[in-house]
């Protein structure tokens, strides 16, 4: 990819060294996914980990998509 612009590199790659993202692995629908948590109940979806060809066509699943979640796990009773 070429980039033209005014700014000089240093300017626009600068942090990049320094950026760890922090991934989650979630099931949402039944398909497992990579996610990147974007704010306290959304998250950017990463890659889709599934064997199921219709789930990559589906586009509420496409990669960069923004998704609710819950980053707890629900609690189930035992009882």
């Amino acid at each position: 990819m070429i980039h033209y612009s005014v700014l000089p590199m240093e300017v626009i790659f600068e942090g990049i060294e320094t950026y760890e993202p922090k991934y989650l692995e979630i099931e949402q629908d039944g398909i497992s996914m990579q996610i990147e948590p974007i704010s306290g109940f959304q998250a950017r979806i990463v890659r889709l980990y599934s064997c199921n060809p219709q789930d990559y066509l589906n586009r509420q699943y496409a990669p960069g998509t923004i998704i609710s979640y819950s980053p707890f796990p629900e609690a189930t009773s035992s009882i």
